[in-house]
């Protein structure tokens, strides 16, 4: 295990690692203005929602590694304290890194790059016309982590008007990952893509109270046959199954054959209920291996 102390190693190595490890990272496609009305258009990979009610976005546009000077983005919302978030898709991808080249101040990325200028409804910069999602903001507060180089500046930003293509939602008005088709930061050079074979779901536990890992049987939580996630699964159940439904999944042929032929057999057939979202038949067997 390495073990790092940040005042011990150059701050440039420990933003890579930082930036290696804190992943994914969705993208603020922040465009903001100036007082003189020039347009500045940059993503931000320093960012997230913090607050649904009221809704508030966070970014941070930090203090240059090389030079420590500020970014146009942190200068602008100082002086006009408005932003709008858009979102980055993979069809948009490569123009938003072409956005965040160092061109000088006064110099409009939307045009650099090749985006539609939107005009918005409640504030004063700009929208992306490419991006499907997006958020018309005031910034709130501005507060500055240090002053030395790679140091962050939080941009607490409200949303006070939000732009929903109707293309992203569902059949339930929800919006669907798999036609948003969103993208994040990895480390370095790397992006991630919003890949469909790799979006799966996690029942969210907040509605009930799991009987959680200790009460596994120490046969399973010791199996080798079982992951972390597999027993996570198991111990999410809100309640086990009752002697009278254990009693008639015994019956079952390919149950009795798992059974006799022993523990691992039985955990086998258990983990295979599990991945096609089984939990209380794979229950049943193990209880039932267990009785």
């Amino acid at each position: 295990m390495l073990t790092i102390d940040p005042k011990e190693i150059p701050g440039p190595k420990m933003h890579s690692y930082l930036l290696g490890a804190v992943v994914p990272r969705p993208i603020a496609f922040a465009s903001t203005i100036d007082g003189h009305g020039s347009v500045n258009l940059s993503p931000f990979s320093f960012f997230n929602c913090f607050s649904g009610n009221p809704p508030v976005l966070v970014f941070s546009p930090s203090r240059r590694g090389r030079d420590n000077t500020t970014k146009h983005t942190y200068e602008n919302v100082k002086d006009v304290p408005e932003v709008v978030i858009n979102m980055v898709t993979y069809d948009m991808v490569q123009q938003s890194s072409l956005a965040s080249c160092e061109f000088p101040k006064g110099v409009n990325e939307f045009i650099k790059a090749g985006f539609t200028a939107v005009p918005s409804q409640r504030v004063r910069p700009p929208r992306v016309g490419e991006s499907p999602i997006t958020f018309e903001c005031s910034v709130k507060q501005v507060i500055e982590l240090g002053a030395n180089a790679g140091a962050g500046n939080l941009v607490i930003c409200e949303v006070v008007l939000m732009h929903i293509r109707e293309e992203v939602l569902d059949d339930h008005g929800r919006i669907s990952p798999h036609k948003l088709n969103a993208v994040a930061r990895m480390g370095g050079d790397y992006y991630l893509g919003m890949n469909v074979s790799n979006i799966f779901s996690v029942p969210k536990p907040n509605e009930k109270l799991g009987i959680g890992f200790d009460q596994l049987p120490l046969s399973v939580r010791n199996s080798k046959v079982f992951s972390g996630n597999d027993l996570g699964k198991l111990a999410n159940i809100e309640r086990l199954p009752g002697s009278g439904e254990i009693k008639a999944f015994k019956k079952e042929a390919i149950v009795r054959e798992a059974i006799e032929k022993g523990e691992t057999a039985t955990h086998t057939l258990a983990l295979d209920y599990l991945n096609t979202g089984r939990i209380e038949d794979a229950w049943k067997i193990l209880l039932a291996n267990n009785g």
